[in-house]
């Protein structure tokens, strides 16, 4: 019987005598104190994870199962490398060019996507290209590719030392304004040198993109403007900096520092950035302490008691001190510079480090939160590496609170090899024009893995909204990279 179990059972002992039975170091029995403290933010709870082993395998969580043998690569992700050689690239975190309210926009009669691609042999090769396709065609043999959105000199236009210093670009979004230009938000990453003080910070980032058509059923970048960082984490207060994480002299290596992920959203007329982060010194940092904290974990005092004395034991216990992830906001100036932090829409301490791709939009008057996660980076029982989420969340309004969908914020579930090229990660919600059904994309197919089948554009699929509950739609499976049903 495993001990976690023991300990559930030992309900006619004090709190005090199951931790000594458990075993806990004697440090947390000399007076650590028990706290409950939300910071005024919603919290992915422990007692809501530890469902989703049950509640994973009904119908309406599963990820589709995809046909192999109809599993293609994205055939215009081409390049051709400084020797004249062409080289069939990985396609892998994607977003479309989107309207104010997260519908797909319409750019002078084409749908525009961007997209993470590089060499599959070279893993830093990692940078941002424009895909794109005339409306209403959905075929995969319909997207055609821009090439890359930046040129390798694009960085050192501006008086900017952040983004001179950029060695990839990471993922984002988009938005067509109102004046029909193209704007693109994304994540500009530092390298790994740690005699020059770089430990691969990351910062939001905005350029205005121009695109043009120079002939009949083709588009063409056609440079850059008002290219510029954004915000890297503040004072680390709301949001930790990468300095927190590693540029200390207690620096630990293990801490999976993120700041990325910028997603475009208007409300009111203001503009905002939803992002993936981790908390701050003053919104639930990490560390042993966080373990004492019973709003991160749902459930009665039973529960609390047995659950953190599981913590304590867990032989992941040192990554579940780290573990602070969050979905942060910051508002924007109109020209798109920074203007104010805010709170947290989300946080995941001692759960997991690490939720991805913030997705935020308006749905029949409520806001919809989603983001991915990875069953190998979460610290709870009954969930396996090779378990894959898309968890959501629902308010009344776009800073929240945000409460789960479904009971415990399970959205969607996979579990496959991943070597298998049906595998699938990414995953995001694309509201519609009109009714409860959102498009899900993803991509397919982990970078790197075979010589023949490349990171690519998954087939999409249908996910039905509807208040605080949502299911797969049966029998919807879509056209590899479909971003809108019925033509719009």
């Amino acid at each position: 019987m495993k001990l976690k179990t023991l300990v559930k059972q030992a309900t006619a002992v004090t709190f005090a005598t199951a931790i000594l039975v458990g075993g806990v170091p004697q440090a947390f029995a000399q007076g650590k104190t028990v706290y409950k403290e939300d910071y005024g933010f919603s919290h992915i709870l422990r007692s809501d994870m530890l469902k989703l082993p049950e509640q994973q395998k009904n119908e309406q969580f599963k990820v589709p199962q995809f046909d192999a043998s109809k599993i293609r690569n994205i055939p215009s992700a081409v390049k051709v490398d400084e020797n004249g050689n062409k080289i069939e690239m990985d396609v892998w975190d994607t977003w479309p060019l989107q309207n104010a309210d997260g519908t797909v926009a319409n750019y002078k009669g084409y749908n525009i996507v961007f997209g993470l691609a590089g060499d599959p042999k070279r893993g830093s090769d990692t940078f941002i290209y424009l895909f794109y396709k005339k409306a209403g065609e959905n075929s995969l043999d319909s997207w055609k590719c821009a090439g890359r959105v930046f040129k390798d000199s694009d960085k050192y236009v501006p008086n900017d030392t952040i983004l001179n210093n950029q060695a990839e670009e990471w993922s984002g979004s988009a938005t067509m304004t109102s004046d029909g230009k193209v704007r693109l938000f994304y994540t500009n990453r530092h390298p790994w040198d740690e005699g020059r003080g770089f430990y691969g910070k990351q910062t939001l980032t905005t350029a205005q993109i121009n695109v043009s058509e120079p002939n009949a059923g083709t588009l063409k970048v056609d440079g850059v403007e008002d290219f510029k960082s954004i915000y890297d984490g503040g004072e680390g207060k709301n949001y930790q900096t990468v300095d927190q994480a590693f540029g200390g002299a207690d620096k630990n290596y293990n801490d999976n520092h993120t700041l990325r992920d910028p997603h475009y959203v208007e409300e009111n007329g203001r503009k905002y950035l939803v992002f993936e982060a981790n908390t701050g010194t003053e919104t639930g940092y990490q560390g042993e302490d966080s373990f004492n904290n019973r709003a991160y974990y749902g459930g009665n005092k039973k529960f609390f008691e047995a659950e953190r004395n599981w913590l304590l034991q867990s032989p992941s216990k040192e990554l579940a001190k780290l573990a602070n992830g969050a979905l942060g906001i910051i508002e924007l100036n109109d020209d798109y510079t920074f203007k104010k932090e805010l709170k947290p829409l989300l946080a995941s301490n001692t759960v997991t480090d690490e939720i991805e791709r913030a997705n935020v939009f308006q749905l029949n008057g409520k806001w919809y939160l989603f983001t991915s996660s990875r069953g190998a980076k979460m610290i709870v029982d009954g969930v396996d590496k090779e378990d894959i989420y898309m968890f959501g969340y629902v308010a009344d309004s776009l800073t929240g609170p945000y409460k789960p969908l479904n009971g415990s914020g399970l959205v969607l579930h996979q579990d496959l090899n991943p070597y298998d090229i049906t595998w699938t990660y990414a995953h995001f919600a694309i509201p519609q024009v009109k009714g409860n059904n959102v498009v899900i994309t993803s991509y397919m197919t982990n970078r790197g893995y075979f010589e023949d089948h490349h990171s690519t554009f998954a087939p999409s699929f249908l996910l039905n909204i509807k208040g605080s509950k949502t299911s797969v739609v049966k029998d919807r499976i879509l056209e590899q990279g479909q971003l809108t049903v019925n033509g719009k």
